[in-house]
């Protein structure tokens, strides 16, 4: 279990395939505080720590992960979103986060607005996702506020603290993006589509 809000930046260093899965070795500040089969988000992506070597750790993704997520897509040198999984009884400062990637979105535009930023993306409706106006999202494991939430698209603003020490900085017209829908939303969904 996530909270959303990312600890720290990882840089990838090395990409290898194995049979249908990928190891993917990750550069970060909070490596010497990893334990072997430790959980952590990789841009929103629940993975688990199978190999240390001093400042670089490694976790491996199956077909399955490869496929839902923008992690196919990732190559070496990519700056990726850290977070290690809550503890108990930790403040929850963003909202539930599994994980446990939804679909991918397309960013579709970036706006400057008196020094903070309006990210829009885009996303497949025919895999039925919602976003809520003013409901959360994780976006690269970042849990942010919707806003302007549209059938198959939204956007969410972006305040400098979160655009320097994420990897939204990195982002451009056409970043496709790990998103998790709220669970509290895809809770009450399933509901309405059970009482139907």
């Amino acid at each position: 279990m996530f909270t959303g809000i990312i600890e720290t930046l990882g840089t990838i260093k090395s990409l290898e395939k194995e049979g249908e899965n990928i190891h993917v070795s990750v550069q970060s500040t909070i490596t010497n505080e990893l334990k072997i089969d430790q959980s952590v988000a990789h841009n929103g992506i629940c993975l688990t720590v199978v190999a240390i070597n001093n400042d670089i750790y490694t976790v491996t993704a199956i077909k399955e992960t490869i496929e839902k997520t923008n992690l196919g897509e990732w190559q070496v040198g990519d700056i990726i979103n850290l977070e290690r999984a809550m503890k108990l009884g930790d403040r929850l400062d963003g909202h539930i986060v599994q994980g446990h990637i939804d679909q991918t979105a397309i960013c579709k535009s970036i706006e400057e607005v008196n020094g903070s930023w309006y990210f829009t993306f885009e996303y497949d409706r025919s895999l039925s996702n919602i976003t809520i106006e003013k409901g959360s999202i994780t976006v690269n494991g970042t849990s942010l506020t919707v806003v302007n939430s549209k059938i198959n698209e939204f956007s969410v603003a972006i305040i400098p603290y979160t655009h320097e020490h994420t990897n939204f900085h990195t982002f451009k017209v056409g970043t496709k993006v790990n998103l998790e829908f709220d669970v509290i939303g895809k809770y009450v969904k399933r509901l309405h589509e059970l009482q139907a």
